[in-house]
């Protein structure tokens, strides 16, 4: 498990897999100055809820992974995370599609 650091403030624990995705989805859509919100639903051991931030170019992003080796990429999966980016509500987390050629857009909570 790694952790998704937003603005040195906002930390959340995320499986490295999932994180190396979400890696690839933001900085693609800050490469073209696409910024977004953020949404993941909290652990109960953290008191559940949700939180959401706003990314941008200008935000503290921080990636860091648990593990040295970088996971293997879902292209399937890239497509479902960023078919979430691009809607109004923004990213969040959705499942990996166990058919690698449709997503499924299960909203899935990070810790």
């Amino acid at each position: 498990m790694g952790y998704f650091i937003y603005d040195s403030s906002t930390k959340t624990e995320i499986d490295d897999r999932l994180l190396a995705h979400l890696q690839l989805v933001i900085g693609a859509k800050l490469r073209r100055s696409e910024y977004f919100f953020f949404t993941w639903k909290e652990d109960a051991s953290v008191g559940a809820g949700r939180t959401t931030v706003w990314i941008h170019s200008g935000a503290g992003l921080r990636f860091k992974f648990h593990g040295s080796r970088q996971p293997a990429i879902n292209h399937a999966w890239l497509k479902a995370l960023t078919l979430t980016a691009n809607s109004s509500a923004g990213l969040y987390a959705v499942r990996e599609p166990a058919d690698q050629r449709a997503p499924v857009l299960t909203e899935l909570a990070l810790a």
